[in-house]
């Protein structure tokens, strides 16, 4: 089991930071083929470096964004879409995008988690951008 750090510390970011990392490492060892198909979208959304960096930058500031991404299998495989938007055409992560697909899963323990998944524009591919849980001021469960 792992330890993960609840606090708000730099160093406790940094420590969240590191297990989102380490945990996509061993996905892809687990799952060469890096993608994984959707339900509700009955496509395949795939993991590319831009999963990783956005989901360490942003999952880790919070404790339970952190656990969410442990459950990257069901997140990825039972999303149901929400919403479309256009990419951020000033943000350089969503610079390949065309358009962000908002998504959302009930996760046990945890409470509602928001998927943001980026199409490319030119292959259509979809690309998990961000996991991030959505009620943050959720109490911290005491034996978690």
């Amino acid at each position: 089991m792992i330890d993960i750090p609840k606090g708000t510390a730099k160093e406790d970011i940094a420590a969240r930071k590191q297990i989102i990392f380490d945990f996509y490492q061993d996905w892809k060892l687990k799952h060469p083929e890096m993608r994984m198909y959707n339900q509700s979208l009955k496509e395949y959304i795939n993991i590319r470096y831009v999963s990783i960096d956005e989901t360490c930058a942003h999952a880790s500031k919070n404790y339970l964004s952190t656990l969410a991404v442990l459950q990257l299998d069901a997140i990825l495989t039972l999303a149901q879409r929400k919403s479309i938007s256009l990419a951020k055409s000033k943000n350089k992560n969503q610079k390949p995008f065309e358009k962000m697909i908002t998504m959302t899963y009930d996760c046990p323990g945890i409470g509602a988690v928001k998927l943001t998944v980026g199409v490319r524009k030119v292959t259509h591919e979809k690309v998990q951008y961000c996991i991030t849980a959505m009620d943050v001021k959720k109490s911290i469960p005491k034996d978690a």
